[in-house]
């Protein structure tokens, strides 16, 4: 099978490709426009496959779309590439409506056109993956309910409203035009290779250079940890068994409220980097409340029943041994995220809210 995956020099969409040409016998076409989170360093021990092919296009350029279409002929899409920060989408909504909208509903529009041109067989084969995020389905504040395919959306902020908008385009593509649609939504990813604005490896990073770990309102925002080869290994078996037309939820069973995620970082790193920055006596000391994010989620909780039961996944790693592997990762390979710290990327808007008490 010919994968075309967008996004795939992304921190889910490099763990996706590096799965599919480490574990499969697939090949990869990977579409992406390497933006400020995009870094094809990440991709270095399969880049030399002869079963790998880059192609430096955006997927909102409908004309290159048609043209990596016509010279690859995928058998699938697998359909990462997203603007995904909510902190940015609340700066700058944008970009998200530019890419996650408008960039969707061409891709969708390139997929029907060379769907429609394959012949029986091929048609019969060929799958477009649409990622998603729990987001989507809002807030499960004040109760004790699991997000599950059938849960509505009720989307927060900007991002999770053009994630949402997306789903429903490539939804609406299945039901209307017979693309063969598949949905995932998944929880919060972590592990090796995650760019720095992220909450796990912005927290690392800080830690390390003795700088102030900024906790949002009172830190007991609830979200679901999903290790992101588990994600990886769980759209590959979608994308081989899943039934056209279904939604698959893809979690981590593992609800922490952040502070806890900050702690445990904090414990790790006491453990296994003590000699700590100059004038730190313990990394927790450096927790910092800071004020909330507008229109922050209280709970996130998946319920990845489903996808365990029809497709037999389920996640391999455990929250405290997911952890353990990023924080060892990070530490051993401060070249890579010292030369993300050196590019256009700076520790930005993350944290830098109104300190609080």
């Amino acid at each position: 099978m010919n994968i075309l995956v967008t996004g795939g020099c992304g921190f889910i969409g490099s763990a996706v490709v590096r799965h599919i040409i480490e574990n499969t016998t697939h090949s990869v076409v990977n579409l992406d426009k390497l933006t400020y989170a995009g870094n094809p360093e990440s991709l270095a021990d399969v880049a030399d496959s002869d079963r790998y092919a880059f192609e430096h296009a955006d997927i909102c350029d409908r004309d290159a779309l048609t043209a990596i279409m016509e010279r690859h002929a995928p058998d699938a899409v697998l359909h990462l590439a997203a603007e995904s920060h909510v902190d940015r989408s609340i700066d700058g909504p944008g970009d998200f409506i530019e890419t996650n909208l408008v960039g969707t509903y061409r891709l969708l529009e390139a997929a029907r056109q060379h769907f429609a041109g394959l012949d029986t067989e091929a048609q019969s084969r060929f799958r477009f993956v649409h990622v998603s995020t729990d987001e989507v389905y809002g807030d499960l504040e004040g109760t004790d309910d699991l997000f599950t395919e059938d849960t509505a959306y009720a989307p927060s902020s900007p991002y999770s409203a053009t994630k949402a908008g997306s789903d429903h385009l490539a939804r609406a593509w299945g039901r209307t035009f017979g693309l063969p649609v598949l949905v995932t939504n998944c929880s919060n990813n972590y592990g090796p290779r995650q760019f720095p604005e992220k909450l796990i490896p912005h927290m690392i990073l800080n830690a390390l250079d003795g700088k102030p770990l900024p906790v949002y309102g009172d830190g007991q925002q609830i979200r679901d940890w999903l290790f992101v080869d588990d994600h990886a290994r769980a759209l590959v078996r979608v994308l081989e068994q899943g039934v056209v037309g279904e939604t698959y939820n893809i979690g981590g069973w593992n609800e922490k409220a952040n502070l806890a995620v900050v702690h445990t970082l904090c414990d790790l790193l006491e453990e296994l980097r003590p000699d700590k920055p100059a004038g730190v006596a313990a990394y927790r000391d450096l927790v910092t409340f800071v004020k909330d994010r507008p229109g922050h989620d209280v709970r996130y909780a998946i319920d990845a029943s489903k996808i365990h039961r029809e497709l037999d996944w389920k996640p391999e790693e455990t929250f405290e041994t997911g952890m353990r592997k990023t924080v060892e990762w990070y530490l051993g390979n401060e070249a890579w995220w010292s030369r993300v710290l050196s590019g256009d990327y700076r520790l930005g808007r993350l944290g830098s809210g109104e300190k609080v008490a």
